[in-house]
C-alpha cells in the first residue's frame, strides 16, 4: 500500500497551521470545517469561552449507539529555542520520513482520518466513525472536557475510543496521569550582604525543589512499582523557575513549575497534599518569623486523570483484532484518553508515529507508519460497514 497523495495534501496543509498552544487553532479548525462540508459532512464546533480556540466533532455514518471516535488533538508543542534543520511549519519530504512539527504527534492521524472520508461517505457504515479534534492537549488536556460533554449529551453512547497518539500502531491500554502545579513564594527584598533582614525568595524555592526531589527519590527506592511503564514509579519534577531581579537583592519573587506522573493504581493528591503541607506548615511558617508579608501560594492548573487498563474492553477487542497486536502495553505520558475513560467510554490509545520524535526538533514520522494507519482506518470501516 502506498501513501494516499489526498493524504499528504491535507497532512501539508495541517503541518502549515501553527497552532502552538498559545495560538489559536482556528485557522485549522475552518479549514477541517470546509473539508467535510465538501464531502457532505456537517460538523459541531465547540469553542473556548473567550472564542479564541475550538474543538470539532463530526459524525459519518447513522446516528446510533455503537460508534467509534477517532480522536486527536489539533495543537503542538513550541519550536521556540529549538535548533531545527528545517522550516518547522513546512512539511518536508526526506527519502523515507516526513518532517515538520505535529507530524508524530499527531497531524498525521488527523490527516489519515480525513483522508479516509470518501471511503466512509460511500460504504454503508451500519455503525458510525466519529471525528472528534480538540485544542489545548498540550497544556494539560484542558480542551477536550467541553466534548467530551457535547458527547454525553448529544452522542449515542460510542462503544469504543481510538486516540490517535503515537505508539508506533501499536494497542495501548494505560497511561499515567498528570497533575500540573505552580508554586509562588513572595519572599521579603533586602540588600544580600544583610540576609538577617529579607527572605529570599529563590532560596525558598530552592527548599521546595529540594523537598520534590527528596519525594522522587523516595519513590524510585520504595515507592509503588508498576513493571509494565518507563519509569516503573510516580514521577516528580521541577521543570520550570524564574525569580530574583539582581545579584545582590535577596529575591522577592519565584514561581515554579512542577508536574506529578502518578501511575493509575495512585492518586495524585498522596504527593500534592505532601508539597502542600511542607510548603504551608514548614516554610511558610518559618519564613513568616522574618516577615509576615511572606506568602506561598499553590495552584493546580492541569489535572488529567489515568487510562487504566480494562482487560476485555470493546475498544480493546476492536483494536486488538484490527492490528493483530496482543501485547499489554502502558506509556508515561498523559493523554486525553484518560478523560474519555472516567466520562464511562472504553478507550485506548492507537496512533502512528513514535514518541520519541514528539516535542523534538526536526520531529518526523516515518511514512511505513502513515501506511499503517491508513491499513487501521481502512480495515475499521470495513468493520463497521
Amino acid at each position: 500500500m502506498q501513501i494516499r497523495s489526498n493524504l499528504i495534501e491535507i497532512l501539508e496543509k495541517l503541518i502549515a497551521y501553527p497552532t502552538v498552544s498559545k495560538e489559536s487553532n482556528l485557522e485549522l479548525i475552518k479549514f477541517i470545517n470546509n473539508f467535510l462540508n465538501h464531502n457532505g459532512i456537517s460538523s459541531e464546533i465547540i469553542y473556548n469561552d473567550l472564542k479564541t480556540k475550538a474543538n470539532l466533532f463530526a459524525t459519518i455514518g447513522p446516528m446510533v449507539r455503537g460508534g467509534v471516535i477517532l480522536s486527536g488533538h489539533t495543537d503542538v508543542v513550541p519550536v521556540e529555542q529549538q535548533k531545527w534543520k528545517t522550516e518547522p511549519f513546512l512539511l518536508k519530504d526526506n527519502g523515507n520520513i516526513y518532517t515538520g512539527r505535529g507530524t508524530a504527534d499527531m497531524k498525521s492521524f488527523i490527516a489519515t482520518s480525513l483522508a479516509f472520508l470518501p471511503e466512509m461517505t460511500r460504504s454503508t457504515l451500519k455503525a458510525p466513525i466519529h471525528l472528534a479534534f480538540s485544542y489545548d492537549e498540550e497544556v494539560g488536556c484542558i480542551g477536550v472536557p467541553s466534548m467530551i460533554k457535547f458527547i454525553k449529551e448529544r452522542i449515542p453512547h460510542p462503544k469504543a475510543i481510538i486516540v490517535g497518539e503515537p505508539t508506533n500502531m501499536k494497542v495501548v491500554s494505560a497511561h499515567k496521569g498528570v497533575t500540573g502545579l505552580t508554586i509562588e513564594v513572595k519572599g521579603k527584598e533586602a540588600h544580600s550582604s544583610q540576609t538577617h533582614l529579607g527572605v529570599s525568595a529563590v532560596m525558598v524555592a530552592g527548599e521546595i525543589i529540594n523537598f520534590v526531589s527528596e519525594l522522587n527519590k523516595e519513590n524510585i527506592l520504595y515507592g509503588k512499582k508498576d513493571k509494565n511503564f518507563h519509569p516503573d514509579h510516580s514521577t516528580l519534577t521541577v521543570n520550570t523557575v524564574q525569580g530574583g531581579s539582581a545579584l545582590n537583592i535577596l529575591a522577592g519573587h519565584c514561581k515554579l513549575s512542577l508536574d506529578v506522573r502518578s501511575l493509575p493504581s495512585e492518586k495524585p493528591e498522596l504527593y500534592i497534599n505532601k508539597i502542600i503541607s511542607f510548603c504551608k506548615e514548614e516554610l511558610l511558617t518559618k519564613i513568616r518569623k522574618t516577615s509576615t508579608d511572606c506568602e506561598i501560594n499553590i495552584n493546580i492548573i492541569a489535572s488529567t486523570p489515568a487510562l487504566k487498563y480494562k482487560k476485555n474492553s470493546e475498544a480493546e477487542i476492536l483494536s486488538r483484532s484490527i492490528t493483530g497486536d496482543n501485547q499489554i502495553r502502558s506509556v508515561s505520558f498523559a493523554a486525553e484518553a484518560g478523560q474519555f475513560q472516567e466520562a464511562k467510554m472504553e478507550t485506548i490509545i492507537c496512533g502512528p508515529g513514535s514518541i520519541e520524535q514528539a516535542h523534538q526538533p526536526d520531529e518526523y514520522i516515518k511514512k511505513e507508519q502513515i501506511i499503517l494507519c491508513q491499513e487501521f482506518i481502512s480495515k475499521l470501516i470495513n468493520r463497521l460497514s
